[in-house]
């Protein structure tokens, strides 16, 4: 199992089986499963995730990098200036200049604060897209290769019908269990 490298759907339909088979736990609704089992399945889905979620989550700390950086910057640049500003307004005939040069400095702050923060909202929105884009891509892949999976499974028991046709119960018996995966989910 560990050199074989599977697909997340693959993962998925593994755990899913080992919850089918897991024995009930006798008055209740509860199942045994192997967990240690269950715990490498979900070690190897991870690690075998498709590298677009990775992208996107590599992308999401880098956005909150970002923020983070802009909001001290803007920080950093608003107490700057309101030390400039008690320094130049100490001095007596410079008063009227320096609540000129504060009054400017702090505009200048909120200025670049604004571009940072819109600069970060726009980067924002970029990774929030190409986050959407690849994860509506992996899932129409999924989709496609799901359909395809289920298709094979309607060829394959038409085909098994044709070579064994006085088995109807047991293509019933699938049907049923089918249908009842289906209302499950």
């Amino acid at each position: 199992m560990a050199n074989e490298k599977l697909t997340l759907e693959e993962y998925f339909e593994r755990m899913e089986e080992l919850l089918d088979k897991a024995r009930s736990t006798p008055f209740s609704s509860k199942k045994l499963i192997d967990s240690e089992l269950m715990s490498q399945y979900l070690d190897e889905a991870r690690i075998n995730m498709p590298v677009e979620i990775k992208q996107a989550q590599d992308t999401q700390r880098d956005r909150q990098a970002i923020l983070a950086q802009a909001s001290k910057e803007a920080d950093d640049i608003i107490r700057k200036a309101k030390e400039d500003a008690k320094k130049l307004v100490s001095q007596e005939a410079v008063i009227q200049q320096a609540a000129d040069y504060a009054k400017q400095i702090l505009a200048e702050a909120d200025k670049q604060a604004a571009d940072i923060i819109a600069q970060a909202k726009a980067k924002d929105k970029a990774i929030k897209d190409a986050l959407s884009e690849n994860l509506n891509k992996s899932l129409t892949e999924a989709v496609n290769i799901l359909t395809k999976s289920l298709n094979d499974v309607e060829t394959t028991r038409a085909a098994v019908a044709k070579i064994n046709p006085d088995a109807p119960a047991e293509e019933e018996k699938a049907e049923e269990k089918t249908e009842e995966k289906k209302e499950k989910k």
